[in-house]
């Protein structure tokens, strides 16, 4: 299988209080934090092209423009969607959206790059 243009996934989460800005040093409030919601949105990326993936291979996020639109008392559930916008060699291109329980906290765009996760990791750990 490969990557096309079009392929989704969709990653959900119940908001908790270690996953707030207070909690995780993004901010001083109990709400959902601008991090966490980036992790979810790459979650739905990856799952969009996981299955594509011959098993050697992995993706890494490489870039993300995101506006975090509204926030989210813990309790609620937040879904994130990924669809792949465009395919250039290795490079991967989502638009990525979140919501919660009441409409859209999240939009923008995200890049990943396919990569061979053992080189990738030898390569990462030869810095020390």
């Amino acid at each position: 299988m490969e990557i096309t243009v079009g392929m989704k996934g969709e990653v959900s989460t119940l908001v908790e209080k270690e996953d707030t800005a207070l909690e995780v040093g993004s901010g001083s409030l109990l709400v959902y934090a601008t991090p966490c919601m980036v992790a979810i949105m790459e979650g739905a990326a990856c799952e969009a092209i996981t299955a594509a993936l011959p098993e050697e291979k992995t993706s890494v996020g490489i870039s993300l423009n995101i506006s975090h639109l509204a926030a989210t008392p813990v309790g609620l559930e937040v879904r994130a969607e990924a669809e792949v916008t465009e395919v250039d060699g290795n490079t991967i291109t989502f638009q990525v959206t979140a919501y919660d329980e009441t409409g859209k906290i999240g939009e923008g765009t995200h890049k990943r790059a396919v990569v061979t996760a053992q080189r990738f990791l030898d390569k990462v750990y030869a810095k020390l």
